[in-house]
């Protein structure tokens, strides 16, 4: 069952309380370099980001917030270390969020005036913990950065901002340990009815970094916690909104796109079915459908229409030539050289 929350707006976007799982990014990009930066928070915005969040270490990207915030169709969050400055900045440019851990601004003062700012406003305000950045009392009290150390420096950051008398809050405690990181959300979760944002910080490149934010992120997605996504990769940030789709798909929390499901492939195998999966799931990625879509690519008759059965559309591969099947009932048989084009055609007919 669903953690319920406070419901928070982020610009024109509600996380939290009933609604589904928003999925957001970060840019790579510097900030304060205006033309790339809109350009790649387009390219987000084209594979469904719905939050986008931007690097703010100088005046130059808090005043750039201004003109990006014109350019793009999703909210903006900034994200501030140190300087409460920039975030006063960011918010009066334009910025929907800002991104700070209130621990490290410098006092009692500068953050009463950044939640003066931010009330103001109505800008919501995320309190953002990981490991890296547990205050060194509670380092020493706990021997390190475990979950009851960033739990507690948490709470005692948002308890700052609500002593402010505001409540426009989202938390999120980040470890790179995907244990302590499920760990750390399960026991804040039981304290706190703020919108919950996760995922599992610095999860590293493509291939580690995909396994352990599917881990981290989909075991607190099924026990009901977590309100908003990111998936940390060292990569593309594109990468980053379709793997988070795809978590969210498999967990059933997402109910539109296309799902491509392939056998592994075995000795029955007698045609190229890794290129030609491969393939597939490439051309469909530029698909957009608010349909739920299953296609299946098979590579023999054993597992072909009876095995993948539940799939909207699907091929199975043969020698030299594939059998098209649409709800595990045989359409026709293509030649292997034109079977991607065929299949691809035919999903275009049903979305």
């Amino acid at each position: 069952m669903s953690r319920k929350t406070k419901e928070i707006k982020v610009g024109d976007v509600v996380i939290g309380g009933e609604q589904r799982v928003i999925v957001q990014s970060m840019t790579n990009t510097k900030t304060e370099n205006i033309k790339d930066t809109i350009r790649q928070i387009h390219e987000l915005e084209n594979v469904g980001c719905e939050i986008i969040r931007v690097a703010v270490p100088s005046m130059e990207a808090a005043e750039a917030i201004k003109d990006i915030k014109k350019a793009i169709n999703i909210p903006l969050v900034a994200d501030i270390h140190f300087d409460y400055r920039l975030a006063i900045a960011s918010i009066e440019n334009g910025a929907d969020k800002i991104r700070i851990n209130p621990g490290n601004l410098g006092g009692s003062e500068r953050l009463k005036k950044v939640v003066e700012a931010a009330k103001e406003r109505s800008i919501p305000i995320r309190v953002g913990v990981n490991s890296g950045s547990v205050e060194k009392e509670l380092l020493e009290k706990y021997g390190g950065p475990d979950p009851e150390a960033m739990v507690e420096s948490a709470i005692k950051n948002v308890r700052m901002i609500e002593q402010l008398d505001y409540d426009q809050i989202v938390i999120s405690i980040k470890s790179s340990n995907v244990l302590d990181t499920i760990e750390s959300y399960k026991r804040i979760s039981d304290i706190v009815d703020y919108p919950l944002h996760i995922g599992i910080t610095e999860a590293g490149t493509a291939r580690k970094g995909i396994i352990k934010s599917s881990i981290g992120i989909g075991c607190l997605l099924y026990q009901g916690i977590g309100d908003t996504i990111r998936v940390s990769l060292t990569g593309e940030p594109k990468d980053e909104i379709k793997v988070a789709y795809e978590i969210l798909k498999n967990l059933g929390l997402f109910d539109s796109g296309i799902e491509v499901i392939s056998c592994p492939t075995c000795g029955r195998t007698s045609v190229d079915l890794i290129k030609i999966a491969e393939e597939v799931d490439k051309r469909v990625e530029n698909i957009i459908t608010k349909k739920r879509i299953k296609v299946a690519v098979m590579g023999c008759g054993v597992n072909g229409p009876g095995e993948a059965k539940d799939a909207d559309i699907g091929i199975a591969g043969g020698k030299g030539e594939y059998l098209l099947f649409v709800k595990g009932e045989p359409i026709k048989k293509v030649n292997e050289s034109c079977a991607v084009d065929i299949l691809i055609e035919e999903i275009k007919k049903i979305i």
